[in-house]
């Protein structure tokens, strides 16, 4: 016969201070009479006021839930709008790459109304709007704090404006039909470096981004008058035209350098204006990428049946020679600084900072897309249909951005965490 022993209650270590556990253990009453040859063991699991309530919890009722017993809309847009704001983010941060994209597609797609467009000469409404934010944008304590750095953005002008423009001779040695895909790309080598593309790469490397400014504008504003010296040296000989070179100077001053003036001197003469554009420079940003797109959306609209017949074989090899020009000017920046470095003093050479040379690399190694349609314009076709010679720009230009948006991956510094925009 079995007995049965009740042991006492003891406490769980447990921070339920109602939590208790009770077991209960059956043995023999006479082991010396009787034994067992399997002993026999009976376990209650403990039972606790935390189980209890455990599973008495109601979970907490979601106006999703009540949606989805209503047919699901509110889960779908909940699921909508996690597929979008990824998107918007993307849109944000890439607004001229797909501004320009974009007005490719358009210009090819509907041809019509690009045309409407060059019919009221919307084209040169883009470069003089581009210009004017330019200048509305430009601080004046930026440009003066590039000073000490001089040595290296002297280098930088002299690289954008002398040295790469000898590019386009090696350029034009190339057979491609039709061949106003290499003079474009002749051309775009001798333009100036780009607007803000090169100082707000240069910020997110963390790079010397007054040196950068002022190099974009000093290089614009000369280029002015180089541009059209070497324009007429480098590709209007290889190609037999001779360039109006005081049209195309009278051409630049009305397009560049009188609206850099204006939006300037409207900054500097109307605290409130210069405020209002510091505070919405993403804003002005946008509207530059804009006007920067209205340029190839006509000039693609208007040459839609020629670039019909180009082969995209062609096409493709046209934009491979636009990635390889960057990636030379990029090597070859980089060589020139490493070595004016070394002869200059190594690590005290202002040329070795990384900031410094972070600049010159990126400013003096891309080449801008406004200035080039500024020279297209006043040519008239003398070196071909400028549909063909803006495109495989337009390509060049995208691919220089992206480019070195990878590159600046590698050179920004792990504690940077500006967030400029490209532009």
């Amino acid at each position: 016969m079995l007995a049965s022993r009740v042991s006492t209650v003891q406490p769980l270590h447990s921070t339920d201070p109602m939590a208790h556990s009770l077991t209960l253990t059956l043995f023999p009453a006479t082991t010396s009479s009787f034994r067992l040859r399997h002993s026999v063991a009976y376990a209650v699991k403990p039972l606790t006021l935390r189980s209890v309530t455990r599973r008495l919890t109601l979970s907490p009722v979601r106006a999703c839930d009540t949606s989805q017993q209503m047919g699901g809309n509110g889960s779908k847009q909940r699921k909508g709008l996690i597929w979008v704001q990824p998107i918007l983010k993307f849109a944000r941060s890439n607004v001229l790459p797909l501004a320009l994209v974009g007005a490719v597609a358009l210009g090819l797609a509907c041809p019509s109304l690009g045309c409407a467009a060059d019919k009221y000469n919307v084209s040169k409404i883009g470069p003089f709007g581009i210009f004017v934010i330019s200048g509305l944008m430009l601080r004046s304590e930026e440009v003066s704090a590039a000073v000490e750095a001089w040595p290296v953005g002297l280098f930088g002008l002299v690289s954008i404006l002398f040295l790469s423009p000898y590019f386009s001779r090696i350029i034009l040695q190339i057979q491609l039909q039709p061949q106003e895909f290499i003079t474009g790309l002749a051309i775009f080598s001798c333009m100036p470096t780009t607007l803000s593309s090169g100082v707000a790469l240069t910020q997110l490397a963390g790079g010397n981004s007054a040196l950068a400014l002022a190099m974009t504008v000093i290089s614009n504003m000369l280029g002015i008058l180089i541009v059209p010296l070497s324009i007429t040296k480098f590709v209007a000989d290889g190609v037999g035209v001779t360039l109006p070179t005081k049209q195309l100077f009278k051409s630049l001053v009305l397009t560049i350098l009188i609206p850099l003036i204006l939006g300037k001197v409207l900054r500097e003469s109307f605290k409130g204006v210069a405020d209002f554009v510091d505070r919405n420079r993403k804003l002005f940003s946008f509207i530059s990428a804009l006007f920067l797109s209205l340029v190839p959306w006509i000039q693609v609209s208007r040459s839609r049946p020629l670039l019909l017949m180009v082969k995209p074989r062609v096409f493709l090899v046209a934009i491979g020679l636009g990635t390889l020009l960057h990636l030379t000017l990029l090597v070859f920046n980089s060589i020139a600084v490493r070595s004016i470095s070394v002869i200059t003093g190594g690590r005290k050479s202002i040329f070795s900072q990384e900031e410094n040379a972070s600049a010159l690399v990126l400013v003096a190694s891309q080449k801008t897309l406004p200035v080039m349609v500024a020279v297209i314009e006043p040519l008239q076709g003398a070196f071909g249909e400028s549909g063909l010679l803006v495109l495989p720009c337009v390509a060049a230009h995208l691919n220089q951005i992206i480019m070195d948006s990878f590159l600046v991956n590698f050179m920004r510094p792990r504690d940077n965490s500006n967030d400029a925009k490209v532009v």
